[in-house]
This record gives C-alpha cells, sequence and structure tokens, in this order.
C-alpha cells in the first residue's frame, strides 16, 4: 500500500506543472478547512463547506469573487486566512516554496530549480535564484509603498484610527498587488469613486502586479544597467507587454467614457475629471483586479462587452493577472496581421515568430474559449438570470478578474461548483494545466503527407 501511495505520488509531481497544480489544489483545500472553522466567521457558525471551498479557491486563484460580504461575514481570523491565501496565489505556491528553500538552505535542489521556474517562467535555471530573490523584494516593496500610501490617506483623509487605517491600508495594498480584488466593504471602492489618492495607488499596484514579474525585473535591471552603460535594451517580451498594455488600458479607458458619459448609474453624475479618473480605474480593474468604483451592474451591455474582452485577454504572463495575457493576444494579432499580407511569417518589431510561438497563442486563446462557452452554459442551466450576466460572470471568474454584474450570491452550490473550476483552471492556465495531466511528452519520429483543406 505504500509503494502504490509513493507511485500515486510521483506520478502528480514528477513533472513540475503538476507540482504547480498540486500545490494550489492543496494550498485550496487547506484554506477551505480553515475557512469552515467557527472562528473564522464573525457570528462563530461552522460555514457551509461550498462557501468556504468557493472563498478560498477565489482567494488562492486571486479573483476576487464572493458569496458572502468580506468585511462582515468574515471574522479577523478569517480575514486573516484570506489575505494570507491570496498573498500565496499571487506570488505563487512553489516560488514561495522555493523561496524558504533557498533562505533555509542557501541553495536550490535541481527539482526545485524546475518547480520555481515553471511557476515564474524564468528563462533559465542558472535565473531561478535571481527571480525568486527578485519577486520577492519587488512584491514587498510594492506592496509597503502602496500601503502606506492607502493607510496615511485612510487616516488624514477620513479620520480611520491608526489601527483600522494600517489594517485596511495594507490589505487592499496586497489585495490590488495581487490582482485579488478582494475589500473590506461590500460596496468595493465606490465609495473612493472621488478620490484618486485612493483609486490611483490601487491601480498603479493593479498594473505592476499584472506587468509579470520578468517584465517588471528586467525593467529594474536595465534601469540599473543604464546608469553605468547609457544603454537601454529591452527583450521582445517585455516590449510587447508594455505596449499592448497601454494600447488596452487606453482603449478600455476612451471606450468606457464613451459609453457611460452620461449614464445615470456610472460616470453621468461625476465632472469631466471624475469621468476620466473613473473610466481609466474602470479600465485597469478589468485586467483582472476586481475592484470597482463604478456599478458594474448599473452599466450598459456595451460597456459589459468592452469589459468581458479586457477581462479575457487579461494582464502579463507570469504575473498575478490571468485571461489569455496580452502576449498571447499580441503574438494572435501579429499571426493575423501576417496572413492578411501574405507573409509566411509572423513578424513583431524587428523580429519574426517561431511557428511554436503562434500555436501555442492558438492553443491557450481556443482553450480560453471552449472553457468560458462551457462555463457559460453550464451556469445557464442552473441560474435564470440573463444571459449577458451569466457570460460575464464566467470570463470575470476564467479571467480571475472577480468584477461581478452581482448575481454571483444568488448563483446555486451547483454553479459555485462551476465557477470555483473556471477560476482554478483560469489561474494555472490552460496550456499549465494541460501539461500538468499529460504523463508523457511525445514526439513524432516520421512526417505525414502534407494535404491543403479548404479555409472559409
Amino acid at each position: 500500500m505504500p509503494g502504490r501511495v509513493a507511485r500515486v505520488w510521483r506520478m502528480f509531481t514528477a513533472h513540475p506543472a503538476r507540482s504547480v497544480v498540486m500545490a494550489f489544489a492543496a494550498v485550496i483545500l487547506v484554506g477551505t478547512l480553515l475557512l469552515s472553522l467557527p472562528v473564522a466567521s464573525e457570528k462563530g457558525g461552522t460555514t457551509g463547506f461550498v462557501t468556504a471551498l468557493f472563498t478560498a479557491t477565489s482567494a488562492v486563484c486571486v479573483t476576487g469573487l464572493v458569496v458572502v460580504d468580506t468585511g462582515t461575514y468574515w471574522s479577523d481570523f478569517g480575514e486573516g486566512v484570506i489575505l494570507a491565501l491570496f498573498q500565496l496565489g499571487g506570488f505563487g505556491i512553489m516560488t514561495m516554496a522555493s523561496l524558504l528553500a533557498l533562505l533555509a538552505s542557501g541553495k536550490l535542489r535541481l527539482r526545485m530549480q524546475l518547480t520555481a521556474q515553471a511557476e515564474t517562467k524564468s528563462l533559465g535555471i542558472g535565473d531561478v535564484k535571481r527571480v525568486l530573490l527578485g519577486v520577492a523584494g519587488t512584491t514587498l516593496i510594492v506592496e509597503l509603498t502602496v500601503g502606506a500610501l492607502l493607510s496615511l490617506r485612510f487616516r488624514y483623509g477620513y479620520g480611520n484610527d491608526i489601527g483600522e487605517a494600517l489594517y485596511v491600508g495594507f490589505f487592499h495594498a496586497v489585495s490590488a498587488f495581487n490582482n485579488a480584488g478582494f475589500g473590506l466593504r461590500a460596496d468595493s471602492l465606490t465609495r473612493y469613486a472621488q478620490d484618486p489618492w485612493v483609486t490611483l495607488p490601487v491601480a498603479a499596484a493593479v498594473i505592476l502586479g499584472g506587468l509579470g514579474f520578468p517584465v517588471l525585473l528586467e525593467l529594474l535591471r536595465h534601469r540599473t544597467r543604464r546608469r553605468t552603460t547609457g544603454r537601454r535594451t529591452w527583450s521582445l517580451h517585455t516590449r510587447l507587454t508594455l505596449i499592448t498594455t497601454v494600447a488596452l488600458l487606453a482603449v478600455g479607458m476612451l471606450l468606457t467614457c464613451l459609453l457611460e458619459w452620461n449614464s445615470k448609474g456610472t460616470l453621468g453624475p461625476l465632472d469631466w475629471g471624475e469621468k476620466l479618473l473613473n473610466g481609466f480605474f474602470h479600465s485597469a480593474m478589468s485586467r483582472t483586479a476586481g475592484f470597482n468604483a463604478l456599478d458594474v451592474g448599473a452599466m450598459q451591455a456595451s460597456t459589459l462587452l468592452v469589459t468581458c474582452t479586457l477581462m479575457f485577454v487579461g494582464g502579463g504572463s507570469a504575473g498575478t493577472a490571468g485571461g489569455i495575457k496580452v502576449g498571447t493576444f499580441a503574438v494572435l494579432a501579429a499571426a493575423m496581421i501576417a496572413e492578411v499580407r501574405g507573409e509566411p511569417h509572423a513578424v513583431v518589431m524587428g523580429r519574426r515568430l517561431a511557428p511554436h510561438v503562434v500555436r501555442q497563442a492558438l492553443t491557450v486563446a481556443l482553450l480560453g474559449v471552449g472553457l468560458v462557452i462551457t462555463g457559460t452554459l453550464a451556469l445557464l442551466t442552473v441560474t435564470k438570470a440573463p444571459f449577458e450576466a451569466v457570460l460575464f460572470e464566467a470570463i470575470s471568474a476564467f479571467g480571475t478578474v472577480g468584477l461581478s454584474t452581482g448575481i454571483t450570491a444568488d448563483v446555486p452550490d451547483s454553479g459555485r461548483l462551476i465557477l470555483i473550476l473556471l477560476m482554478f483552471m483560469g489561474r494555472l492556465g490552460p496550456v499549465t494545466l494541460v501539461s500538468a495531466l499529460a504523463l508523457r511528452e511525445r514526439k513524432r519520429r516520421y512526417q505525414l503527407p502534407e494535404e491543403r483543406p479548404v479555409i472559409g
């Protein structure tokens, strides 16, 4: 019997990607058990299994969808568990384990390096130690800076006592940088819609976390190098991520403002400066953050469609964001442009994209579409909510965004289980999940005859 258990364990942990999946599942299970304890709820009662599982999954997968109000239902212990879960989920379960091993022994075993590489998407095994320390340092600096800014604002702008201001400020800072979207109030950040001292630091933390750790580390490394050499050469991945992120933020802000400018339930009552601020904030939050300063349920159907598109694309690779990632979106756009022009290869910024990169991007996008369609269809069979609200909820779960039109709490347990699966698969990524389930990699040793089917 022990030998059989050992074989099953090796089957699930032999491949680094499978180890990441198992680690996320294990932490979700532990979080579920902790949130089920009477001490985790404000009233002291035992929380239902599905509610605890949904909250734990939403936290570990840094989504932010909730079925109970975080600030009123959970006790201080429960809120602490949730904060720890989305910090672990954002930082990376196996990255955290590898960092602890590094600090304890001063070195990393080969398997731990491979596992950390699968989590951080570092370029080589020799880079893992530097990447782990860089990820930890970046996370600490951003969260402390944003937490301090928010705490000062809550203390001197809203009269909160020092303890409450520090707690609320750092809770939202950690939640923002990890793109978790968990807040301590039922209305999220709507009461601060006219306060740039709250919304802008939160948006900055969300954008930085959504860029991805490889991009952040490269920006910091080249900033240091430029001081000595005067040159700045960014990788294609960094340039592609930055340009696509800025473009999506601008387009999302522009369309949100145009579509909601005179809407009484959203931007209508605000002055023009506040409208621009909230248009930008909503665009940034749609990139998998989950905070909202506007009532999403009151938005126009056209705005919801724009938001769905932004949520599906998501943020940068190897960061705290979800979605199919901006790199995938940019590669697919380059492949489409090349095909329209009749060129044999997709080209981006003077670089030719390898065919397997285009195939990977297409696989991720199509798997994402398939998961969203399947999840939406399943949700429609168990709830009577309108189609656009159900579709929005499914994309929000898959993209680990956390924005909601308000139907999450009313979804039955069967629907919550569907959303749990969407959040789990969306956080791990379709390619990671498929590679984790594959028992072995196969390489075809022969070529089949070529034939061309009719397209279009």
